[in-house]
């Protein structure tokens, strides 16, 4: 039904060239090749970490809201507040609630916070970055409306 990486920005992936350049210029005082491992092994190790950074997915499927490592069913949640910019930097800072579950991207403006009405959960709200909160929100109410049984 929804299906969305939290991939990291173009710009992001600079840093693994620099953090290559980096490790060249450190290891290339022993000679050339430690050099040259130093920029391939440093620009890799970086990847590997702005890759992990940015590879959170948000998901609807089969009745439950799967964001990151957390999974929740449809049926224990709330409607789906989309937030703008403004609203979305309000949520996580000032407003924000230590017990909610965050799936934050500081790379990503927008964002959706849905209550959690589960009464056994401690967590008040999801807090979930999206570069598509409308279109999230929409999902969840959709996937909600198909788990609630006809009376």
């Amino acid at each position: 039904m929804y299906d969305e990486r939290l991939s990291a920005p173009a710009a992001m992936w600079l840093l693994p060239v620099g953090s290559g350049i980096s490790f060249m210029l450190v290891f290339v005082i022993f000679g050339p090749i430690p050099g040259l491992l130093g920029l391939v092994i440093g620009g890799a190790a970086a990847a590997m970490l702005v890759s992990s950074y940015g590879s959170p997915r948000i998901r609807v499927v089969q009745g439950q809201l799967v964001a990151g490592d957390a999974r929740i069913p449809v049926s224990a949640l709330g409607t789906a507040e989309v937030l703008d910019k403004e609203a979305a930097f309000t949520w996580r800072t000032a407003k924000a609630d230590a017990r909610a579950f965050m799936l934050l991207r500081g790379y990503i403006p927008t964002a959706v916070r849905i209550p959690v009405t589960d009464p056994e959960d401690p967590t008040p709200y999801l807090y979930l970055s999206t570069r598509t909160p409308e279109r999230l929100a929409q999902v969840l109410a959709s996937a909600k409306a198909e788990t609630v049984p006809a009376a």
